[in-house]
């Protein structure tokens, strides 16, 4: 299965776009899709196992965001509330408009973001490792849970880890403000959309009491722990892409059940 990939600009930043589809189906009105946002560092090598799956059922769009995956550096900090508006703008640009939007890590804000800011675009999130906890917010304590993950993500996870860390330095450290300052209990508590958290049940980053006290935030949340550390998406692609076409079919009978339109 082949990969349409395309960089699109908004406002001058560039934001790449990697489409799968069922068939190769990436251009029909296919709803929703599934889009991916990655973690700080990171980029859409993040979600190909996850993406691989969920894509023979679900048009899935992987994002790239400005000054990570090897784009071009963004010259300056994006608060979380501007890439949730790159992104949106960004997959709608491409006619696009019914988005399950899932989130691993800083990705899981960006997610919480667009849907805040573009509920008539956005009808449910996915967070898979959210961050960041309200009581461990110092950002050596977040330094210490990253390198304590990397030595139980595998060689092949920290391969890309690395890979793409080494790629994403300069907007690596511009974002780590951000993404510590952004309160995501209070986001989620703001939150009409249904929400599912899926946690690694060996995270030393979003721990246990957090992503419980974040789906108990929400309007209408579910918490799902698996196996695996922080990129349990990776680890398990295959329970991970059961849960989200679990998740979206149980939003399309309660829709149905209650005569709203699909």
């Amino acid at each position: 299965m082949h990969a349409l990939v395309e960089t699109v600009r908004i406002d001058g930043h560039p934001v790449r776009l990697r489409t799968l589809a069922p068939a190769g189906r990436v251009r029909d009105a296919l709803a929703p899709t599934i889009v991916m946002v990655h973690g700080i560092g990171m980029s859409h090598r993040s979600f190909l196992r996850v993406q691989a799956l969920l894509s023979q059922t679900h048009r899935t769009v992987s994002v790239d965001l400005p000054g990570f995956g090897g784009l071009s550096r963004a010259g300056r900090r994006f608060q979380v509330n501007e890439y949730a508006d790159l992104v949106v703008r960004a997959v709608t640009a491409r006619g696009i408009s019914d988005l399950v939007v899932m989130g691993q890590s800083m990705g899981t804000q960006i997610a919480v973001a667009a849907a805040l800011r573009h509920p008539d675009v956005v009808n449910s999130v996915v967070l898979v490792g959210p961050v960041v906890d309200d009581r461990r917010r110092s950002l050596p304590r977040l330094g210490a849970q990253l390198l304590l993950d990397c030595a139980i993500e595998g060689l092949r996870m920290n391969v890309i880890v690395f890979g793409d860390y080494v790629r994403s330095i300069p907007q690596y450290a511009r974002e780590l403000l951000p993404m510590r300052d952004f309160r995501m209990l209070d986001s989620v508590r703001a939150l009409t959309v249904p929400v599912l958290v899926i946690r690694g049940e060996q995270d030393p980053i979003a721990k246990h009491d957090w992503v419980e006290r974040l789906v108990a935030a929400a309007d209408a949340g579910a918490l799902v722990e698996l196996p695996g550390p922080h990129h349990v998406q990776e680890h398990q692609p295959v329970a991970v892409a059961r849960l989200v076409d679990e998740f979206r079919r149980v939003q399309t009978l309660e829709a149905t059940r209650d005569g709203v339109p699909l």
